[in-house]
């Protein structure tokens, strides 16, 4: 399998592409996860679908790089108006999130199916993006990937410590003079970022999962956010190549699934025995600090 993972070139592009997705949906779910904010990837992915239609009926090709435009610029637009949802009503987070997500879906819905009944040439292959499709990753996919989350981990270094304090304590971050709202746009931008980088491989479905899995794995383990990112990263990638190699070793089973299924297996794990919040840990730390008559 090693021998394949590095000279086969479909499973070496499934493999590196997806380890891509796991990291860059690992160090920004992170965020998400701390900031009680779970569903905004779900949200933001299912608001892709929209931008991808429409980019199609707009270029008629199916090349990647316009419909990741298209998802991009529909994503973002769910994005702010989730934002403008929360601060301008008395709707709430969830709700916001619910109205964007149904809506926009329900959007590219009825625009995938117009496509479909056109006829028009090239439409084949655009319901991939509802459950992706990683087989298909070729390498100029994989090298889109790469810069899209290289950018964007790249300005979760350059502002970590911004993000940190967004993360935390908002308001002390605002007494700071730090521009909440624009670091709150840029931080749910970057979240979109994410969500780009996967449709292609897990689809709108389960692009979210890649998002808080491995964050939430990471967050037993340590109460360090930057030990939390690395270990988020981390499980992420592992999850990606492990769900490639499982796929390509026969099973004939779809990668993006697998992928998940892994990352839900590193959880369970890390639910069990994570070192500072595993329930093993938590049970042996109660069971030591009980005075010795309840023991």
């Amino acid at each position: 399998m090693l021998h394949e993972l590095v000279f086969d070139y479909t499973i070496r592009n499934v493999a590196l592409g997806s380890a891509i997705l796991g990291v860059a949906g690992g160090v920004l779910g992170c965020f998400a996860v701390l900031r009680r904010q779970s569903l905004m990837g779900d949200a933001l992915a299912h608001a892709t679908l929209p931008g991808v239609c429409v980019a199609f009926m707009l270029s008629g090709s199916r090349a990647s790089v316009w419909l990741l435009l298209g998802a991009a610029v529909s994503a973002w637009i769910g994005a702010l108006v989730i934002l403008a949802i929360v601060r301008g009503t008395r709707i709430k987070q969830d709700a916001a999130l619910g109205i964007v997500l149904s809506v926009f879906f329900g959007a590219g819905v009825v625009l995938l199916t117009a496509i479909a009944r056109s006829g028009a040439a090239g439409q084949s292959g655009l319901d991939r993006f509802l459950f992706g499709q990683a087989a298909s990753l070729i390498w100029p996919d994989v090298v889109t990937m790469g810069a899209l989350a290289g950018a964007a981990l790249l300005a979760v270094a350059v502002l970590f410590k911004e993000f940190k304090l967004l993360a935390f304590d908002p308001a002390f971050a605002a007494s700071l003079g730090y521009p909440v709202r624009v670091l709150d746009v840029l931080l749910t931008s970057l979240i979109v970022v994410a969500v780009i980088v996967g449709i292609q491989a897990v689809g709108v479905v389960l692009v979210v999962a890649l998002l808080i899995i491995p964050a939430a794995s990471a967050r037993q383990w340590t109460d360090r956010l930057s030990v939390m990112v690395l270990i988020s990263a981390l499980f992420g990638a592992a999850s990606g190549v492990a769900g490639a190699l499982i796929s390509a070793s026969g099973a004939n089973l779809p990668t993006g699934p697998l992928i998940v299924l892994v990352a839900t297996g590193i959880f369970l794990l890390s639910l069990v025995t994570g070192r500072r919040r595993g329930l093993l840990w938590s049970f042996l730390r109660d069971r030591r600090a009980a005075p010795e008559g309840l023991r």
